[in-house]
């Protein structure tokens, strides 16, 4: 059974940075694809970046330029750069492991419990 632990969210100003991190365990990190996603309050759960195991990597348009996901597979942690964070980054962020990098939560086998990005302006 995998394990996935993420941490680094806090509270953070407009403008700001936070990097998350997302550390595995029990499975082999470097077969998996990675996925960030988030959830505000009363909002699904929406896509926000994801790795393959090739280190691809793909992203929702509003964190284009902003974010960027990268991978440790010594570390079997992926980790999800934030810079220029705004009031609507403001969320819950999961990160996932599945087979494919894709879009859709539920492509995906294996979820961390989340953690709290909040952003004020």
């Amino acid at each position: 059974q995998v394990q996935l632990v993420e941490s680094g969210g806090g509270l953070v100003q407009a403008g700001g940075s936070l990097r998350l991190s997302c550390a595995t365990s029990g499975g082999t990190f470097s077969s998996y694809a990675m996925g960030w996603f988030r959830q505000a309050p009363g909002k699904e759960r929406v896509f926000v970046s994801a790795i393959s195991r090739s280190a691809g990597t793909y992203y929702t348009d509003s964190v284009k330029g902003r974010f960027t996901i990268s991978r440790d597979n010594a570390k079997n942690t992926v980790y999800l750069q934030m810079n220029n964070l705004k009031p609507e980054d403001t969320a819950v962020y999961y990160c996932a492991a599945g087979q494919r990098a894709l879009v859709v939560a539920a492509r995906y086998d294996y979820w961390g419990e989340g953690t709290q990005v909040t952003v004020s302006s």
